[in-house]
């Protein structure tokens, strides 16, 4: 008998509850005298925010002093798996310093709207971008033998009603975006836990969903760790134990009447049993971890502050540089605008406020490096300040250029509530406008969580995205600003002109509770290529002071099949060192499914020296084609051409190379008498039955007068058909019900009709 199990036989029905419950904010039950430790959990996942136990001072942001590290919408625009797994092996050992067992990260959710109140916990409106990165976040903190909580597991797209309301997204929709980034980030990290959301799937709450819980996280994916609930996401603790979540936090007293529930079921007793096994693994997991350091004497390995400066510098986005503006020379006179500058939005609000070490301001790092002068320009309250504005253009005016501070204020974005729009403050905006017009030579710096509008783009030389750069941010906004770094940070989720653009801007926030995703799979960049609509800025956009040239791509298939190995090599073509983002895209062509014109299958940063190539690799599969077949339940590759593309981002096409694939063999779709010529000619058996009838049917056609003179009344083939099937006439053909047959042929009956298609049906019919 295993130890889990030997302990288990010891508990009690009362002790076994209680395990599934917290026994208190941050901590597991414990039973000592079965070697049962408690696990000691903390918010994240941009720092860690471990409460101080303080009676007389229970605010939630009294946490000990930790480094704040990038927010997710900032790391992610590093495109880099290396770095950001480096920052999670420097959170990891953060939370050994501070006895903390279980860090509450990576927030992994898509991006399904820019107002989403907690965007900048999330890293991408791309699951492949959020699940790649979710991994080397979760590789990273475990790698110092300390969990992950991988959240919010799923479809957590907004804050408005998020505890009553239900996203009721369609199957396909789930699997392809809502779902692909958690299992990337199950298969490729092997998190600890997972953590249950507060919203409804469907109708069905997410602690209580068993269908993914267990069905899809546990079975289909091979998660073997615990699922515990966000806090107070549990309302029914037994269709919580039966729907998987393993773990209700903070603590809950389980009732009377929860208590004779179980006591008095066994198949009740089997699903608690069942739930605190894992619970137990986690435990012991925890003991074994902790008795190992005890062993080994730890050493941090990684000092914080530098790690999140680095983390910073590599994925700030420069998205405006015109004339070269940047990066600053140290001779010119130069003013810095914005109470920014000095006071800088670094992190977001809510549940993952860190309480920072130290914080470095721009202005605090640029003073190591040159004289600036500095303007207020605006008041963090949010109030008009007229005399405030004229100070900084005045001092603009007087400089060779400006750099203009501006963003969105801590109370714009956070946990618990969603953005309304997607416009600066007035006062910020105002600002820009007034520098800008005493002085040309105007750069904006941004500081926000989530994507603004940019009316202003056009009058200003210089734009930097740094979203919220952590602790180490003004110093990297610095050294980028002034060529100490090289910028190659890519945007992870599309900037449109105006929040009206968005697909899911007509029904994001929903009615009461129920939120209806009706844009589907065209989320992001995927809605806004196939669209065709413009942008201000695209998935995947970034500019660097070096320039990169793309040469000798080459699609290696060895058969028809769904896969191959592409190679393409990489020049930096200009005088400075510099990191490319290649972004690869699958392009499929038009055909019987609906789907976005071009999706993100591959990327991957290198580092060049001037002059210096490189060759880099994807290994595309299956999946990489695929698209979910509702009516199969399983991914399905469909045969035809597709693309691969080389971006320079989603918008941006480099180098272009078109394949044949021969997909999968599906099911054939039971037919009926009403299904169309066309789904006839998709069928095997179906197209067989067609080469049979068809120039009889043609015949009839022609005697009936209905066809035209472009009508042969030779037989056609179903290859014939296909090949022209964008002929008007041909369209016409393929979307006739099959009952048109018995329409058109006057020996031919409905009956006989009917008894021919179930035998199609069958794989067998009988000629007339």
């Amino acid at each position: 008998m295993d130890k889990i199990q030997e302990i288990l036989q010891q508990l009690s029905l009362e002790e076994k509850i209680a395990l599934t419950t917290g026994a208190n904010n941050w901590q597991t039950v414990s039973f000592e005298k079965y070697g049962v430790p408690s696990v000691v959990m903390s918010d994240g996942p941009h720092g860690l925010r471990k409460e101080q136990v303080d009676e007389n001072n229970p605010n939630v942001f009294n946490s000990v002093k930790a480094t704040a590290f990038p927010t997710a919408s900032l790391a992610a625009c590093s495109f880099d798996r290396k770095l950001v797994g480096q920052m999670g092996k420097a959170l990891g050992e953060e939370c050994i310093t501070q006895g903390v067992d279980l860090l509450l990260g990576p927030g992994v959710n898509i991006k399904r709207s820019p107002i989403g109140g907690r965007n900048f916990e999330y890293f991408s409106e791309d699951p492949l971008i959020s699940g790649e990165l979710g991994a080397a976040y979760i590789n990273g903190v475990q790698s110092n033998g300390i969990g992950t909580s991988l959240k919010h597991f799923f479809a957590n797209s907004q804050e408005f009603r998020r505890v009553t309301g239900s996203s009721d997204v369609d199957e396909r929709t789930l699997r392809e975006i809502y779902l692909t980034n958690f299992e990337i980030a199950v298969k490729k990290g092997k998190p600890w836990t997972v953590m249950a959301a507060y919203n409804k799937i469907n109708g069905c709450f997410a602690t209580e969903n068993a269908k993914y819980n267990e069905n899809v996280l546990r079975d289909k994916w091979g998660f073997k760790g615990a699922i515990i609930s966000d806090w107070g996401a549990t309302h029914d603790r037994i269709k919580a134990l039966i729907g998987g979540t393993d773990l209700t936090m903070p603590k809950e007293q389980a009732t009377a009447e929860v208590v004779q529930k179980i006591k008095h079921s066994p198949e009740l007793q089997k699903v608690l049993d069942r739930n605190c096994e894992r619970l137990l693994a986690l435990a012991l997991k925890v003991k074994e971890q902790r008795d190992k350091r005890k062993k080994e004497s730890f050493k941090r390995s990684l000092k914080p502050l530098e790690v999140a400066q680095k983390v910073a510098e590599e994925s700030l986005v420069l998205l405006k540089n015109k004339d070269q503006i940047l990066p600053i020379s140290k001779k010119q006179k130069i003013t810095f605008i914005g109470d920014f500058a000095k006071n800088p939005r670094y992190q977001g609000f809510g549940s993952s406020h860190v309480n920072s070490i130290h914080v470095i301001s721009a202005l605090e790092a640029v003073s190591k490096i040159t004289e600036v002068s500095f303007s207020q320009g605006y008041r963090e309250d949010g109030q008009d300040a007229l005399q405030l504005r004229s100070k900084a253009a005045e001092k603009a005016k007087k400089s060779d250029l400006a750099v203009v501070f501006v963003g969105l204020p801590e109370t714009y974005e956070s946990e618990g509530y969603d953005r309304s729009h997607m416009k600066l403050p007035e006062n910020h905006v105002k600002l820009i406008d007034a520098v800008s017009k005493a002085n040309p030579n105007t750069i904006v710096v941004l500081q926000n969580g989530s994507p603004v509008e940019m009316p202003w783009a056009d009058k200003v030389k210089g734009i930097v995205e740094m979203y919220l750069g952590g602790d180490a941010g003004g110093q990297a906004i610095v050294n980028a600003l002034f060529g100490i770094v090289n910028p190659s940070g890519r945007l992870a989720e599309s900037f449109p002109y105006k929040l009206e653009d968005h697909s899911s801007y007509l029904f994001f926030g929903g009615e009461g509770d129920h939120v209806e995703y009706r844009e589907g799979v065209f989320v992001g960049y995927r809605y806004f290529e196939t669209k065709k609509m413009p942008v201000r800025y695209p998935f995947g956009y970034g500019l660097s002071y070096t320039t990169f040239d793309y040469t000798d791509l080459v699609v290696d298939q060895k058969d028809d099949k769904a896969s191959a190995k592409v190679t393409v090599t990489i020049t930096n073509s200009g005088d400075r060192t510099g990191k490319e983002v290649v972004q690869l895209y699958v392009s499929p062509h038009k055909g019987n499914i609906i789907r976005p014109v071009k999706e993100l299958k591959g990327f991957t940063k290198v580092t060049l020296q001037p002059k210096e190539s490189k060759q880099v690799s994807f290994e595309l599969d299956h999946r990489s084609f695929a698209y979910w077949n509702v009516e199969e339940k399983d991914w399905s590759v469909e045969t035809g051409d597709y693309d691969i593309i080389i971006g320079k981002n989603a918008h941006e096409n480099i180098l272009v190379q078109t394949i044949h694939i021969v997909g999968d063999t599906v099911k054939n779709q039971k037919l009926t008498e009403l299904s169309t010529i066309g789904d006839l000619l998709k069928n095997p058996n179906g197209v067989k039955y067609w080469e049979k009838i068809s120039d009889r049917f043609f015949e009839a056609v022609t005697e009936s007068g209905f066809a035209n003179q472009k009508t042969d009344t030779k037989q056609v083939t179903a290859d014939e058909l296909e090949e022209q099937k964008n002929n008007d006439m041909y369209k016409l053909l393929l979307s006739l019900p099959i009952t048109t047959l018995s329409q058109m042929i006057p020996e031919y009956s409905l009956e006989k009709l009917k008894q021919d298609i179930a035998e199609v049906n069958h794989g067998s019919w009988r000629l007339y």
